[in-house]
């Protein structure tokens, strides 16, 4: 079998599974620990909000335009040529954007960045997934997860702590060192599998490349901007997803009816690999989603510093990368991963619940985030490894690569989707809520007209006359409702976050026990 070939032993499959786990945790860290240092970028370079928002939007689009094509870039170039190739452009990229001068200088070294990251990603599962024997896919799984759980958790402590005590340059920087090593170890000790004929330029699929890059493109542009643009009102919005509309259908069409496709959609037929990319769709919804929407909470509400809203995460991630080896042990023992997966999800509903229970007007002090995190921790363990080893668990050779490609680009559009809902269903609470507290604060009311009167007796006790007094006792109290909306909007988010995971659950104990009684896969949606 080709993938026996790979299988390594000793101190060289050490070797190999750090070198991999290292450009993978490159990878992930990078997509987070951006967010926290776009106010210096902003300043330094002199950009608008919507301006900057364009470092992290160009990472994205060109991170999930290369994830789709990492199979057919391996076999084109071989792996190992590709993973070093990748890494290079990554570690060059992270050296021009830390020296860009001018915010289009940065975009552009944003999104090439992007494109060597993705295969860092992927590249790096097939790596470790054919490193080890098919027993021993389960740890090998767990191993891989640590870097793809614990990394947009690093990012924003670490974003925090070196913007806090150098300048945000250094936050590219960091990747030259561990990029130089990795691509050494990756030239010396990765081998490529045999994949056969390399295509000719005339039957490379030019056109499936250009409508994937289309479609993607399209679609991560509108979910990044689509709130701070109005959505539909919006006509680039609209023209752009119509655009990426069509050109999945095409795609679809073009990838379907081609000799020698740049994405190899047949390998879905795989009842387990479908269901997988699903569940990675969800699982980095609640990833990604929850990741953003915390230190939001903590930096916007309770008014955190970046390095204190990154640490609250730290445990959490501790708390996963202690469970993925013995979630990897118990799916060595034949443990069904459904019910594993179910768990998984039920925890991460108890984990949005809690959320939901302790967010409050008044301050949340981090002891209150604590145990409510660490459930989050052992959810995300008990989603993540048997999501991946189920989806390829039907694959031999080449399609683990196509398989890993599908699974990890579900992941990221996940992720994306999660964060564009979510901001667009908090600034929409946001103003119902708004509305429903000012529409509750009648000028008759005894209560209200004694709290203006006693906020403007406040003011007046400081010096202030007794207009401007009646002014800053009306302001105070709009930022109290203001903060009380925006609590009420957090609040909404953990409860249907939560919702979401929860109906999920029956269904995912459904589709594998279709599996487990060898029903036709094709039944399996």
């Amino acid at each position: 079998m080709q993938q026996e070939s790979l299988i390594e032993y000793g101190s060289r499959r050490v070797i190999i599974t750090i070198t991999a786990i290292f450009c993978a945790l490159l990878e992930i860290v990078d997509t987070t620990i951006v967010n926290v240092a776009l106010n210096d970028m902003r300043g330094n370079m002199g950009a608008t909000l919507s301006e900057i928002g364009w470092v992290i939007t160009a990472y994205a689009i060109g991170n999930v335009i290369i994830v789709p094509m990492t199979s057919w870039l391996s076999q084109q170039f071989g792996r190992r040529n590709y993973f070093a190739a990748s890494i290079i452009i990554f570690t060059v990229s992270s050296f021009l954007c830390g020296n860009a001068t001018a915010m289009w200088e940065l975009i552009i070294f944003r999104f090439i960045q992007g494109l060597g990251g993705g295969a860092l990603l992927v590249t790096s599962q097939t790596i470790i997934t054919e490193s080890y024997p098919p027993e021993k896919r389960g740890i090998a799984q767990a191993i891989y997860g640590l870097g793809v759980i614990i990394g947009p958790t690093l990012g924003p402590p670490l974003g925090g702590y070196i913007t806090d005590n150098y300048s945000w340059p250094y936050i590219f920087y960091i990747n030259i060192p561990i990029g130089v090593i990795a691509t050494l170890l990756t030239l010396q000790f990765v081998r490529s599998p045999k994949y056969g004929e390399k295509r000719a330029m005339s039957e490379i699929d030019f056109l499936g490349i250009g409508l994937l890059a289309v479609m993607v493109g399209c679609l991560q542009f509108v979910l990044e901007r689509g709130q701070e643009d109005d959505w539909f009102n919006d006509s680039t919005i609209t023209a752009l997803t119509v655009t990426s509309v069509l050109a999945l259908f095409f795609f679809v069409w073009r990838e379907l009816t081609y000799k020698n496709p740049i994405v190899e959609l047949r390998v879905l037929k795989n009842g387990n690999l479908r269901v997988g990319t699903i569940l990675s769709f969800i699982m980095g919804f609640g990833l990604y989603g929850s990741t953003f929407i915390i230190p939001l909470y903590t930096q916007g509400s309770l008014g955190w510093t970046a390095t204190q809203s990154g640490m609250l995460m730290i445990p959490a991630a501790l708390t996963t990368a202690v469970m993925m080896p013995l979630i990897g042990k118990m799916l060595e023992r034949g443990i069904p991963q459904q019910y594993l997966v179910a768990s998984g999800m039920f925890l991460f509903f108890v984990f949005c619940f809690w959320g939901y229970k302790i967010i409050t007007p008044a301050d949340t002090g981090s002891d209150a985030f604590f145990w409510m995190l660490i459930v989050r921790g052992i959810g995300m363990g008990l989603l993540f490894i048997p999501i991946t080893t189920l989806s390829l668990s039907g694959l031999k050779g080449q399609q683990i690569g196509q398989g890993a490609a599908f699974t990890g680009m579900m992941r990221q559009l996940g992720g994306s989707f999660g964060v564009a809902l979510i901001t667009t269903f908090m600034a929409r609470q946001n103003m119902l809520h708004r509305s429903d507290l000012v529409a509750k604060l009648d000028t008759n009311n005894p209560d209200v007209i004694n709290r203006v009167n006693g906020l403007q007796q406040s003011f007046g006790a400081k010096g202030m006359d007794p207009h401007q007094a009646l002014n800053s006792g009306y302001k105070l109290l709009d930022y109290s409702v203001t903060k009380q909306a925006a609590i009420l909007s957090y609040m909404d988010v953990f409860l249907y976050l939560g919702l979401i995971f929860l109906i999920c659950v029956p269904f995912v104990l459904m589709v594998k026990a279709k599996k487990a009684a060898k029903l036709d896969p094709s039944a399996m949606h």
